[in-house]
């Protein structure tokens, strides 16, 4: 499969490192595009530098480079996520304002409708957010807020984004083999075998 992965500039650049980890596996040829103020982000969340997630890419893009080839639909991939997804970025995509590679490559995946996962990074969503958010579900796109579940009893910050990237890697049709999942069975309490007197 061969996947775009989009880091923008909201909070969160952990959860597009984290994928690209993720994706690295036989089978899955990665495309990065980082934006400038997604390497800023990184550099203040992570200490991260542009070469520790292009290290983790078979292909990176510059984001200016509206002349990459994942700017024409003739150059096939399987689908794009933006991990995270600002809400500048959102708000270009759905209005169709493709001048740089991240919102072209995502207008791309919309046209040849092909899956374009938002994990859209911000809170509280106002109005215009929400709106915004609807058209592009509308137009096709899926989105999915890196928002926590805690049913797998997560220890570690690294448990609580993992939680929401494997949930993409579930869209992508890609799953984790070592993903948590939830397990009624587990919830439900075992009957004693000898109940008390």
């Amino acid at each position: 499969m061969r996947i775009i992965v989009g880091v923008s500039g909201a909070s969160g650049s952990i959860y597009g490192l984290r994928l690209l980890e993720k994706l690295r596996r036989p089978g899955v040829e990665t495309h990065l595009i980082l934006s400038r103020a997604g390497l800023r982000t990184a550099a203040l969340e992570t200490g991260k530098r542009a070469e520790d997630f292009q290290c983790l890419a078979d292909y990176s893009y510059p984001f200016e480079d509206i002349g990459a080839r994942l700017a024409s639909g003739s150059f096939l991939t399987d689908g794009m996520v933006i991990a995270p997804c600002s809400i500048q970025s959102l708000s270009a995509i759905a209005a169709g304002l493709s001048d740089n590679l991240l919102v072209r490559a995502a207008d791309v995946c919309l046209k040849e409708r092909r899956k374009l996962i938002l994990m859209v990074r911000e809170t509280p969503f106002h109005l215009g957010h929400l709106r915004t958010m609807t058209a592009l579900t509308e137009m096709g796109a899926i989105i999915a807020p890196p928002i926590p579940g805690f049913y797998h009893n997560p220890q570690t910050i690294l448990d609580l984004v993992d939680h929401s990237v494997d949930r993409v890697l579930d869209l992508l049709g890609l799953p984790d083999r070592e993903a948590r999942r939830w397990d009624g069975a587990r919830a439900a309490k075992p009957k004693p075998e000898n109940p008390p007197d």
